[in-house]
């Protein structure tokens, strides 16, 4: 995904999360930040630990980071 937004948008710089290309779902038109899947994250970081912790790590390392306004966007899609 992130190959042809990359592809599409070649005036735009987009801030991406390191270790998480494969969980880009899309892009939001309107702040131009790309749109990760939270699931697809958890499932990333599930390969090296368990639900429980992944999570944790998600939520403080990844989700918590502020990179400026082209903070990228995680949408909760795992309910």
């Amino acid at each position: 995904m992130l190959e042809k937004i990359l592809e599409n948008y070649t005036e735009e710089q987009f801030f991406t999360a390191n270790g998480f290309d494969d969980a880009i779902i899309g892009v939001d038109e309107s702040t131009m930040k790309l749109i990760y899947s939270y699931k697809k994250c958890i499932e990333i970081l599930m390969l090296q630990m368990n639900e429980e912790e992944s999570i944790e790590y998600f939520e403080f390392n990844v989700e918590g980071s502020y990179m400026g306004e082209k903070t990228p966007i995680w949408c909760y899609d795992d309910f």
